[in-house]
């Protein structure tokens, strides 16, 4: 049974996050660790949460959508309704972060064509003063 469980340190050093992020997502209710103590065992449900929490945040979701999601494995329908409702909030997600790109793409163009316009600026501006030399 031991080697199922993991310490905070080898939580931490296995999925690159800081104790304190463990415990923010022990206190949000996400992980339910084992204590002994002051001590911590991360069994291998809380690093299959951990590894889902951690993907849910590098796409944007919300700690709370996380929270219904996992809370939803257990629905009783062999994860339907978790991986429905995940692809759901996924398609909203790549919406959302395709039209953020598209605006970043726009801004970018944008400040392409100011710096060009202040290339030609200063460019005058020095021929223009060595001229007058």
């Amino acid at each position: 049974m031991t080697e199922d469980l993991m310490t905070i340190r080898e939580m931490c050093d296995a999925y690159d996050v800081t104790p304190r992020t463990l415990r923010f997502y022990e206190s949000k209710e996400l992980l339910f660790p084992i204590r002994e103590g002051q001590k911590r065992l991360f069994t291998k449900r809380d690093r299959a949460r951990l590894k889902l929490i951690l993907r849910g945040k590098r796409f944007g979701f919300s700690l709370e959508e996380i929270r219904q999601l996992l809370d939803l494995y257990h629905a009783g329908d062999q994860q339907l309704t978790q991986v429905t409702r995940t692809y759901d909030i996924a398609c909203d997600r790549l919406a959302d972060m395709e039209a953020r790109r598209n605006e970043l793409t726009e801004a970018i163009d944008d400040l392409k064509k100011q710096l060009e316009w202040g290339e030609q600026v200063i460019a005058s501006m020095k021929e223009e003063k060595d001229a007058a030399e």
